[in-house]
Formats: structure tokens, C-alpha cells, sequence
């Protein structure tokens, strides 16, 4: 029935047609090896090594190529009717753009080696690289279905001008996309954050991983990953702590109120050195002062910055000075206030209610 249908007079062309196909098949490593060798001695003539990059952003390709060769001068030796003949001609083509699109989609990735270049030539940041990595992939697809498209006599001119029956309509659906799309092109100009910074916006706070035409993507401390449209940030208030030139220490360390002035005096002068002879601690603002009296005890005010920005350092740097200040407490004989109720009882008479 096969036989029948492709109109094949004899088996033996069906035989030599996938023995075709199998040959392309089995010894596509050995073709696209051979030809990688004669097209690498090309390119180390030349001094760009931009030809280079593109021969290995195309390896791929290439292989997949002798795989589809293959199979096309299969079923061209097959005596297959003519409409069949344009038809396999046609996707035989299609999967040729296909390819191509391929090759030059690999070459346009942020982690290519053709990115990594042009980051070191043009002294591109991250993400720049990657915004303009995503656009060129974004051209590339675009390209590739029209020229398909055209390939299989789909009016590609007839569909743009059919847009303008319902433009207005378009408009005002891609009004949120549009707005995202220059809210991602403003952040990629004035730049108030990079991938891999830390970062606060209202109600979101954690590592941006990710930035796209739509969207940025921030990793939370929580390790959820939070979705946040381009527009919305473009317009919102956002704290970069990654680019903090030091890190804030602030607090009030209570004593207890029965400590003699002396004693206190002693602890505040102690705590102050201690800041200023830390290695951790930016030595230009340091601020320990007996603040005030409070209802339980009696308040310093400790108010110092770190060198460290990373949370981590931080927190080791805040944890020794609590120690300190601790070991300085216990050598002069001063204890930590701890809050607590009297309750005193004027009426002798509620004391006897309650003795009973």
C-alpha cells in the first residue's frame, strides 16, 4: 500500500533512498568534524575572532543539518509525485531557516562567547548584554517565521495591513506591554540596579535574577521568585543595598537603673574605644552617649557603621561587638536592665483578702 501511495516502481529505490538517509545519518559527526577543521584553518587566517565564534555557535546546527540533507535526497531519489516533490522541496527549505535561526540564536545568547567579547570591547555590563541578547533573539525569531511564512505563500504583508482593521483595539491591549517594555528600557539607561544586586521596592525586597522586555524577576530571602512588571518598577521607589558605601548599626543598650554614675561613665568611655579600635567599624561616625533615663533603665545610645555591606559580614561584625560590650559590662560590674513590674499594696486590708 506504501508502494502504492508514492508511486515507487521498485523497491530497490526505496532501499537505496534509506540507505541515503542512514549514510547522512550515522556519519554526520565524521562530515561536520571535516568540514569544522577545513572551515577553522579559514578562520585562523583572519584577525577577528568573531568568524570563529560564529563557526562554533553553528556546530549544532551543522549537524543537525546532515541529518535533514539526508533525509531530503532521500525522498529526492524516490520518483514521488510532483506536488509532493514542491511540498518536501518547501520543508526542506523551512528547516534550512530554521537552522540558520538556530546558529545566529545561539551566537546572540548573554552567555555566548560572542557576548562575553562585545562586554569586554564595549565595556558592557551584564545587563545591558542581556537585555540587547534578548532583542537580538527577539529580531531573529521574527525574521525566521516571516521568511517561513513566505516560503509557504502566507501573505505576510496581508496580516500587518489586517492589524490595521483593529488597531485601536491593539493599541489599547498592548498599552501594558508597551508601558513595560520602556519601563525595562529606562532601567536599562539610568541603570538603579544590575542582575545579581539586592535590592527593596514596596512589599518586595530580595536579589534581582532576572530581567526581561515584560519583567524583572527578584529572588527573595525566603528563596520565592517574585514577578514585578518593568512599569511598575520605572515608577516605584527602590532601595539598592548593594550599592551601600557602609552599613548602619543603631541601637539603645539599657543598664540597669541602681548602676552608679561612675560605673556608667566607665562603660560609655569603654564601649567608644572598643568602636574606634575595631577593624569592622568605620572609624568617621562613631556616636556612645548616656542618652536618657528610662522606666526601667538607664539608656545608651550606641549609633556606629560597619565597613562590610554584605549581610552576612554585617551580622558577624554586629555579633562580636555585642560580646564585647557584654565582656566590658561583666568586667566593671554593670548588669543589663531587665524589664519588669512592682506591685505595690497600700491597703492593708486588700493584703489580708488576699493572705487568705
Amino acid at each position: 500500500m506504501v508502494i502504492s501511495i508514492f508511486n515507487i516502481k521498485n523497491l530497490t529505490h526505496a532501499i537505496i533512498a534509506l540507505l541515503i538517509f542512514l549514510t547522512f545519518l550515522l556519519l554526520r559527526k565524521v562530515f561536520t568534524r571535516y568540514i569544522f577543521t577545513w572551515l577553522q584553518k579559514l578562520t585562523s587566517r583572519t584577525t577577528s575572532e568573531l568568524d570563529d565564534k560564529m563557526l562554533l555557535a553553528g556546530e549544532k546546527p551543522v549537524r543537525a543539518l546532515f541529518v535533514i540533507l539526508g533525509l531530503y535526497l532521500a525522498l529526492l531519489y524516490l520518483p514521488l509525485p510532483p506536488a509532493l516533490d514542491v511540498f518536501f522541496s518547501k520543508v526542506f527549505r523551512s528547516l534550512l531557516v530554521i537552522l540558520i535561526a538556530w546558529g545566529f540564536y545561539d551566537l546572540c545568547g548573554r552567555n555566548s562567547l560572542l557576548s562575553e567579547e562585545l562586554k569586554e570591547k564595549l565595556n558592557m555590563d551584564n545587563m545591558l548584554i542581556h537585555f540587547f541578547s534578548n532583542v537580538a533573539r527577539f529580531i531573529i525569531i521574527a525574521l525566521a517565521i516571516v521568511i517561513v511564512a513566505q516560503e509557504w505563500n502566507y501573505d505576510v504583508n496581508g496580516f500587518i495591513a489586517g492589524l490595521g482593521l483593529g488597531g485601536l483595539a491593539f493599541a489599547l491591549a498592548a498599552k501594558d506591554a508597551l508601558a513595560n517594555v520602556f519601563g525595562g528600557i529606562v532601567i536599562i539607561m539610568e541603570k538603579p540596579f544590575v542582575i545579581g544586586d539586592w535590592i527593596a521596592v514596596p512589599e518586595v525586597e530580595g536579589v534581582v535574577e532576572n530581567i526581561s522586555f515584560r519583567s524583572t524577576q527578584i529572588r527573595s530571602f525566603s528563596q520565592a521568585l517574585i514577578t514585578i512588571p518593568n512599569s511598575t518598577l520605572a515608577n516605584a521607589a527602590i532601595t539598592n543595598h548593594s550599592r551601600m558605601g557602609k552599613r548602619r548599626i543603631d541601637f539603645s543598650l539599657g543598664i540597669a537603673p541602681e548602676t552608679h554614675g561612675s560605673k556608667l561613665e566607665t562603660c560609655v568611655k569603654r564601649i567608644k574605644q572598643m568602636l574606634v579600635d575595631h577593624p569592622g567599624i568605620h572609624p568617621e561616625t562613631i556616636l556612645v552617649y548616656f542618652e536618657s533615663f528610662g522606666d526601667h533603665s538607664l539608656n545608651i545610645f550606641i549609633y556606629c557603621f560597619t565597613c562590610t555591606t554584605i549581610w552576612s559580614e554585617y551580622l558577624e561584625v554586629r555579633q562580636d561587638i555585642n560580646l564585647k560590650i557584654m565582656a566590658i559590662l561583666e568586667e566593671e560590674g554593670v548588669s543589663i536592665a531587665i524589664p519588669g513590674r512592682s506591685i505595690r499594696l497600700e491597703n492593708v486590708g486588700v493584703k489580708t483578702e488576699i493572705d487568705r
